[in-house]
């Protein structure tokens, strides 16, 4: 059974102009549990949105979202909170850091949220990334790269069986990018959790041996092309 099953999903938004313009068209999409896929797509393309209906922070207007075959495109928004803190990671691109919590209280933070505070796995997860000596420094205190690299342990943190990432290089420079790539395919790896990784950056997509452009999936782009 594939971890990730979508169907049929669509999601639309009103134009200025009055017309509704379609951001996401996906009729089949799958990812096997462990499995790790880059999916490339320019800005605008709607691959943002397509990551937020998986982790329910959007509602789609029509189809259906599994995760380990569980729908939760019916559930509540309620609901789909609870799903996403307990069964998914977000990696996002601009890190989402609570600004007035240290490094290791984000990561304590998203466990209280989810499964349960494990201080014990908190500590190593930072400890894994690096930051053992910047558990108690707050985001304002830490480098854009290890702002990163607290996201990517907050992610990990409830032993997710998905983690999702959007754009998680955009805003690093090519060490600091690779650092942060390579830790978060570690620790996906590590704990078995599938990545669903989407990006413009080719020095990252190479890096995967199963990537896709998200335009042969989202028929919403293959029409825009085809109207320019």
């Amino acid at each position: 059974m594939p971890l990730l099953e979508i169907n049929n999903l669509l999601k639309q938004y009103a134009a200025p102009d009055g017309s509704t313009s379609t951001i996401v068209d996906v009729s089949a999409f799958e990812l096997e549990p462990a499995q790790q896929l880059a999916l490339r797509g320019e800005s605008g393309s709607g691959k943002t949105t397509f990551l937020n209906l998986i982790a329910g922070i959007l509602a789609p207007d029509s189809g259906r979202i599994t995760i380990a075959g569980d729908e939760i495109t019916t559930r509540s928004e309620a609901a789909r909170d609870t799903l996403r803190a307990t069964r998914l990671g977000y990696v996002f691109q601009t890190f989402n850091l609570l600004q007035g919590y240290t490094a290791l209280e984000n990561v304590e933070l998203a466990m209280m949220l989810g499964r349960g505070l494990d201080r014990p796995f908190a500590r190593k997860l930072l400890e894994q990334v690096g930051l053992a000596s910047r558990l108690h420094y707050r985001p304002a205190q830490l480098s854009v790269g290890q702002q990163q690299r607290v996201a990517v342990a907050r992610a990990i943190a409830n032993h997710p069986q998905l983690v999702l990432a959007d754009e998680p290089t955009g805003n690093l420079d090519a060490t600091n990018a690779q650092t942060s790539l390579t830790l978060l395919r570690d620790l996906c790896e590590s704990n078995g959790a599938a990545l669903l990784i989407v990006s413009h950056d080719p020095t990252v997509l190479d890096q995967f041996d199963d990537h896709r452009d998200f335009a042969e999936i989202n028929r919403a782009s293959q029409h825009a092309e085809a109207t320019t």
